[in-house]
């Protein structure tokens, strides 16, 4: 299986299939395809699985496409402006990713919801008790609001976060939700009451534009009705 990620804020991905080779995605996730491909529709895993991932932002169905004879090739799109990762997984290597963050992967990967332990991180840490835990072998691609950077934690080192955007880390990165201290700070920084605190080791995946963030601002130029 071969790729190639496409264009700059607006990015797709082509993923080339030989005979035998497949790879899944959500329902409708797909934009366009060539060559002998056989769609098949499927709740992979059964029922609960599906619930499962309906309630990390994915949905019931997963769709796979398998290329039948020669060459093809399947193009995936993200929902929302932002960036492509692909990350090619060994067995028992997972990564803990944000509600929605799953695109594509290849036959192999497992893709399922993962429970926030911490009550203080579930509650306050932008995206809730559910997120998604993608794990190998096999080759994922995940799609990001915004840019992303990568950070590597050494042991014991510690970075603080607005919940909102973190979109990836590590499952060796320990991950809590501190209060923002000071009076005027809470009341006046912007920041709200709450900070992520990412601890080490481990490597994390922060992204500059929050989908919610990027719904706010469009949100104020669309007109409202007067009353």
């Amino acid at each position: 299986m071969e790729y190639q990620i496409h264009g700059g804020v607006l990015p797709s991905v082509d993923v080339t299939l030989q005979a035998g080779e497949s790879v899944f995605t959500e329902s409708g996730g797909m934009a366009w395809m060539t060559g002998d491909i056989k769609m098949d529709t499927g709740t992979r895993g059964g029922l609960l699985a599906g619930l499962g991932r309906k309630l990390a932002g994915e949905s019931l169905f997963m769709t796979t496409y398998t290329c039948q004879s020669g060459a093809g090739s399947v193009t995936f799109t993200p929902e929302a402006p932002g960036t492509i990762m692909a990350f090619e997984l060994q067995a028992g290597q997972s990564l803990i990713c944000q509600k929605d963050a799953f695109m594509a992967a290849q036959e192999g990967v497992n893709l399922e919801m993962h429970f926030r332990k911490r009550l203080g991180a579930g509650l306050f840490g932008g995206e809730g008790f559910i997120l998604q835990r993608i794990s190998g072998p096999g080759l994922a691609f995940l799609e990001i609001a915004g840019d992303v950077r990568e950070y590597l934690l050494q042991p014991g080192q510690v970075m603080q976060v607005d919940p909102g955007h973190l979109a990836l880390y590590e499952p060796t990165v320990d991950y809590d939700i501190t209060t923002v201290k000071g009076l005027t700070n809470i009341l006046f920084s912007g920041e709200g009451l709450f900070l992520a605190t990412l601890r080490g080791p481990g490597r994390v995946w922060l992204q500059s534009m929050p989908i919610a963030n990027l719904a706010a601002k469009i949100r104020q130029y669309i007109p409202t009705k007067s009353s």
